[in-house]
């Protein structure tokens, strides 16, 4: 069996990272938009539960061209982001954005699933005894929500770590910069004679997936321990 290269370690690691960052920024985000969809009551709330599920259905190379013409160096939120030392297009923090936006509508729905089992009265207890709308977030909602935020957040750094159209279209597959696993197990299919190489990539994913799947559990079940008093 063919063994990994130098390069193949360099992008298993970088992958590590992407889906990390992708998955810590994303989380605040979906937090809150499941927030919105549970308990909002305005007239966008269609608007944005499309907006948060279209990554799920969109092809993930249409998501990283739209990507591209927004954050490239020449569209108009890259263009201004790069005067200020921002700079995402054909960079690893373009691979750790299409991660986060791939992976944001699963995060999401986890969240959403816990805030809608959450007692109103708690909450209603609360407003009478004078509690602020932020207290009532930090010291109420958010613990009891804390399993579907670790639920989220393994399922979003699984999901990060695996994206691939997006992050390729918008990014490209630069050795040492934006090659990241899935980038790496393509080229390594797309190269005669590497089939070997190819093999080995794919079992290292999958071993990562394996380990994200044991750890959403083991992290799902404590929280969920955590929230109930440690019962």
């Amino acid at each position: 069996m063919t063994a990994l290269t130098a390069q193949d370690w360099q992008a298993i690691l970088l992958s590590l990272k992407v889906a990390s960052v992708a998955t810590l920024a994303a989380l605040p985000f979906a937090f809150l938009a499941a927030l919105a969809l549970v308990r909002g009551r305005f007239a966008g709330r269609v608007v944005l539960d499309s907006l948060v599920t279209l990554p799920l259905v969109l092809p993930p190379v249409a998501t990283g061209y739209v990507l591209l013409l927004l954050f490239g160096r020449r569209g108009p939120v890259g263009a201004a982001l790069e005067k200020i030392g921002i700079v995402f297009a054909f960079d690893w923090t373009g691979a750790a954005l299409a991660a986060a936006i791939m992976a944001f509508p699963l995060m999401v729905r986890p969240i959403r699933v816990a805030l809608e089992a959450i007692d109103r009265e708690v909450d209603e207890a609360a407003v009478t005894l004078g509690a602020a709308r932020w207290v009532r977030l930090i010291r109420i909602t958010v613990p009891l929500t804390f399993p579907g935020l670790a639920a989220a957040a393994i399922l979003g750094f699984a999901k990060a770590l695996g994206e691939f159209g997006a992050t390729i279209t918008f990014v490209a597959a630069i050795p040492g910069e934006t090659l990241t696993l899935p980038s790496a197990i393509y080229g390594a299919v797309q190269t005669p004679g590497a089939e070997g190489r190819a093999l080995m990539l794919c079992a290292a994913a999958a071993a990562l997936a394996v380990v994200a799947v044991v750890a959403s559990d083991a992290a799902g079940r404590l929280a969920l321990r955590v929230a109930r008093g440690g019962r």
